[in-house]
């Protein structure tokens, strides 16, 4: 059957291929344009494959909050140059993704990979993706806050964002989420207070404040307050509700937010970067 340059133009226009890849595949296909489909997505597959040990340092993130602002999720999709990430199909499967993603509520991110944006498994779907762009694309991360208020920041360049949630709140809560959504971009804190600190980290912490301690020639029976001390320091420095908020030094996080609406605290947040 012969392969007409229409034949060719339309196959492009529904998969975004690139011409000769779109008329390899109808000749392939003979002339069956169902099948045709099926060879790219095979052929995005291979390229998948081929790239799988590539690194996805670029991308954006993305984010959809409820009208009430009682819930909010966001995801990373990642590539490997920031070129694809500007990209309006690379965008529009981010947008896509983020409403299967708020809609449906998987549980993590192997499920949303297997629901359906259209006729396609979003797993398919970045298939087909890499197929026509030829760049390794994979969701990075995936996650979900729900609380009395949840507030999103996305930073600049939107290659990090953040969800916090609030209780208590009242007056400004927004305003005041946003500015801690900031905090949490710049600062990158390890948890929300030292109750969420992991064993290991406090050990290690520990054990360098000891060592730290003997280098100095400390006495032995102080050691181990030297090292709590430094603890303490690490849970300031490093612990959301104790870090000194950004824009007034002068008090914690957990000051600053009891100022805005007395009793307001912050119960989680979440920090997605395309290049951590």
């Amino acid at each position: 059957m012969a392969i007409t340059a229409k034949d060719v133009n339309k196959l492009r226009q529904m998969t975004g291929a690139g011409m000769m890849d779109c008329k390899k595949a109808l000749v392939e296909a003979d002339g069956d344009f169902d099948k045709a489909v099926e060879i790219l997505r095979k052929k995005g597959q291979k390229i998948s494959a081929s790239r799988s040990d590539r690194e996805t340092n670029e991308g954006a993130v993305f984010v959809k909050s409820a009208d009430d602002l009682k819930e909010a999720v966001l995801i990373s999709l990642n590539c490997e140059t920031d070129f694809v990430a500007k990209n309006e199909e690379f965008q529009q499967a981010g947008k896509s993704i983020i409403e299967v993603a708020f809609n449906e509520k998987p549980a993590n991110v192997e499920e949303l990979k297997q629901l359906k944006v259209g006729d396609l498994t979003i797993e398919e779907k970045l298939t087909e993706l890499v197929g026509k762009i030829g760049e390794k694309i994979d969701i990075g991360a995936y996650e979900r806050l729900s609380a009395e208020m949840v507030v999103s920041y996305i930073h600049a360049g939107d290659r990090l964002g953040v969800l916090v949630a609030l209780e208590n709140t009242g007056g400004e809560a927004e305003e005041a989420g946003r500015d801690i959504g900031m905090q949490i971009a710049a600062m990158n804190p390890v948890a929300l207070d030292k109750d969420g600190v992991d064993q290991s980290v406090i050990d290690r912490e520990l054990e360098i404040g000891r060592e730290q301690a003997r280098a100095e020639g400390k006495p032995d029976n102080i050691i181990e307050k030297i090292a709590e001390g430094k603890l303490n320091k690490f849970y300031k420095e490093n612990t959301l509700v104790n870090q000194a908020y950004v824009k007034d030094s002068s008090m914690s996080v957990e000051k600053y937010l009891d100022s805005v609406n007395k009793g307001m605290k912050v119960v989680a947040f979440k920090r997605v970067s395309v290049s951590e």
